[in-house]
């Protein structure tokens, strides 16, 4: 049998009093996509932070090729070629992509300065490896969610990954960026990393996984291959006892229009769209990338200016342009990119 390219063995961690992460045991094969499940505070990011030298565990053995390990710190996973995706990109908005991917370790000439075109040849090679069409000295500012994961990706390679842990990847991407990111980590597969991809989606893991451990209150409580599991059973070892509908629909009446759109235009991005939400009722509003729907929410929020058409809340017309009257009248807003348009980072209280 295939040598496990990472293993963690009954590991343990805990916080005071609380455990976070208890008698936890994972092995991630080289050339294999292993998704790992579970509800919000099962334990998911505890065991990635143990796997990327964020967290030591209390117990318990780590090994990477069949050697213990033990990571004091991120920089010592990376060296055991252990490379971490997060769900919201870590990438320095105002510097290049080569520069993002080679921070903190940029080749030099004898004289100690930055060789910038050996560092834009290599990205750029890698890059073009992921078939994406980026280039090296392009600033990150300005890029799609999903652009920065490819980022983060050709990060990872460039330190010759060969572990590469995916943490909810495509929890802000559309359909298409999705598919494309799946092409790429298909590629990886191909090339023998070992890729551990944590996803709340169930319909990715039976299109990218082959194994898959599931989580639940800190503990792993189940492995499988995944062609042997269905949506039922999963969701059923995800909470413990089984459902009847994995998405139970309230039988609600519709009640008086809560938000009323009514011919909103913003020249050469959107026009004449109009619609009404009710109380008790959920609104799709859907489209291909490129076809205004972050553009419409942001309109009706007052972030982006619009060239016509009105917005009610409750019957009272709305100031078009002021997020802050937005705000008064009850309306909220949860962005397409959260760290950059939803957080204020650098804000103290």
């Amino acid at each position: 049998m295939t040598t496990p390219r990472l293993e963690l063995r009954h590991a343990s961690k805990s916080f005071g009093r609380g455990r976070a992460f208890g008698d936890g045991s994972l092995q991630l094969f080289p050339g294999e996509v292993h998704a790992l499940l579970g509800e919000n505070g099962a334990g998911k990011s505890t065991l990635v932070k143990l796997l990327a030298g964020v967290y030591r565990p209390d117990s318990g053995e780590l090994r990477v090729d069949d050697t213990v390990r033990s990571f004091a710190n991120p920089a010592e996973a990376r060296d055991a070629r252990i490379a971490v995706i997060y769900q919201e990109p870590t990438l320095f908005a105002d510097l290049s992509i080569a520069e993002n991917i080679y921070m903190g370790r940029q080749p030099r000439d004898r004289f100690g300065l930055v060789c910038y075109d050996e560092m834009h040849r290599e990205v750029n090679a890698l890059l073009s490896s992921l078939g994406v069409n980026l280039r090296a000295q392009r600033l990150v500012r300005g890029l799609s969610i999903a652009d920065q994961q490819v980022v983060e990706i050709a990060k990872a390679l460039s330190i010759d990954a060969n572990v590469l842990i995916m943490d909810e990847p495509t929890a802000a991407l559309s359909l298409p960026e999705v598919e494309c990111l799946f092409a790429i980590v298909r590629a990886l597969k191909e090339r023998d990393v070992a890729i551990l991809f944590i996803t709340h989606r169930l319909d990715e893991v039976f299109a990218l996984t082959q194994r898959m451990t599931i989580m639940r209150d800190g503990m792993k409580v189940f492995d499988a291959l995944t062609q042997d599991m269905t949506i039922d059973s999963i969701v059923s070892k995800m909470v413990g006892r089984d459902l009847d509908t994995f998405y139970p629909k309230a039988d609600v009446a519709p009640g008086d229009v809560r938000l009323s759109v009514h011919n909103l235009t913003r020249e050469g991005v959107f026009k004449n769209v109009s619609f009404d939400v009710r109380a008790g009722e959920i609104v799709a509003l859907a489209g291909l990338v490129g076809a205004g729907r972050s553009e419409v929410a942001r309109a009706i929020f007052g972030i982006d200016p619009v060239d016509g058409g009105e917005v009610k809340i409750a019957g009272k017309k709305l100031a078009i342009g002021s997020a802050a009257a937005a705000v008064r009248t009850g309306l909220a807003l949860v962005p397409e990119d959260r760290r950059a348009q939803g957080l204020g980072l650098e804000h103290r209280a």
